[in-house]
């Protein structure tokens, strides 16, 4: 039979059959043994056929039937991110989506540009749509309100879909839910940027579990532990998935990099070189727009920490 993945636990996987059935299932001892280099070889999002697996019949009192994941149909998209701890292997945030929303606070955990720009680029690797949340507007004071001002009109200007929210108050919500019906959207973030107040906003059956900022490092502190889909009541679903402390960026090259940041590949048309690295070359056209203040300082930024990826040490927290 087939099914949706819907939940991921460890060793566990809960499927929501086409027949309307759910189930716990597990994965097939070999099917880890085909060469998927990732930590996760099933994800939230997954179309799998499950086989069940009965007890004998000569048993008095029959025990409860196995469900095993024998086959991933094949991905319409997906996106990953470096494992944590494995440096050479992927961890597959989520399968088969629509578009990715990135949940970001620009104070009370402050997510920085080199965050956001990382969970770009990958996202444009794999080509996956994202929409920019930025939550907490009602903690926003005014230093802050310009920052995110600033950023809104940086990203806006990429042409990123952006929404400034409050998970809290419900301000901005109706807007961001008329991007999110009827698709099937990924919700990533820090800890601590109001991911799980923002999961309950929307779909009020989830009971999500919130908990306040450390006062001591301002950060996030986990309350998601494993990930799992959301029915949205008018349609689309919700892929949440435990907070991200870092975003390793996996299997990308560095003459590659330029190709995914949005304004920077718009630029670099017009630089005299076509393997221009956009760092020191005569005739660069991203290195023009920088100093004509046409791209934003903190987008070249995030373009110069990615060329150093090769260092396998670097951005590289776990969940």
């Amino acid at each position: 039979m087939h099914g949706t993945v819907i939940r991921t636990t460890g060793n566990w996987y809960v499927v929501r059959t086409d027949d309307g059935r759910t189930l716990e299932c597990k994965v097939k001892g070999n099917f880890r043994l085909r060469g998927i280099r990732s930590t996760n070889p099933v994800a939230v999002g997954d179309r799998v056929t499950v086989d069940l697996e009965s007890s004998p019949a000569k048993k008095a009192v029959p025990l409860p039937q196995t469900a095993y994941i024998t086959e991933i149909d094949d991905r319409r998209n997906y996106i990953v991110r470096k494992a944590s701890n494995l440096s050479k292997q992927s961890h597959i945030l989520a399968a088969n989506v629509d578009q990715a929303v990135l949940v970001v606070t620009v104070a009370r955990p402050e997510t920085s540009t080199t965050f956001i720009d990382r969970f770009l680029a990958s996202a444009e690797a794999y080509r996956v749509p994202v929409l920019l949340c930025f939550n907490k507007a009602d903690d926003l004071d005014e230093e802050n309100r310009e920052r995110a001002d600033y950023l809104l009109s940086v990203y806006r200007g990429i042409g990123y879909g952006c929404h400034l929210v409050s998970a809290l108050t419900g301000a901005g919500m109706e807007e961001l839910l008329a991007d999110l019906r009827d698709r099937t959207s990924l919700l990533a973030g820090h800890s601590g940027v109001g991911k799980s107040t923002l999961l309950n906003r929307l779909v009020p059956d989830a009971h999500a579990r919130t908990a306040g900022i450390s006062e001591a490092h301002g950060t996030g502190m986990h309350t998601t532990t494993y990930s799992e889909l959301f029915d949205l009541p008018d349609g689309g679903a919700l892929i949440d998935i435990p907070g991200i402390k870092g975003f390793g960026t996996f299997n990308m090259e560095p003459e590659e990099v330029g190709h995914f940041f949005r304004d920077i590949f718009d630029i670099a048309r017009d630089c005299r070189f076509g393997n221009c690295t956009h760092t020191h070359e005569p005739g660069c056209a991203v290195l023009d727009a920088l100093a004509q203040h046409r791209l934003a300082p903190t987008r070249y930024s995030s373009y110069l920490s990615m060329l150093e990826d090769k260092d396998e040490d670097r951005y590289r927290p776990a969940f």
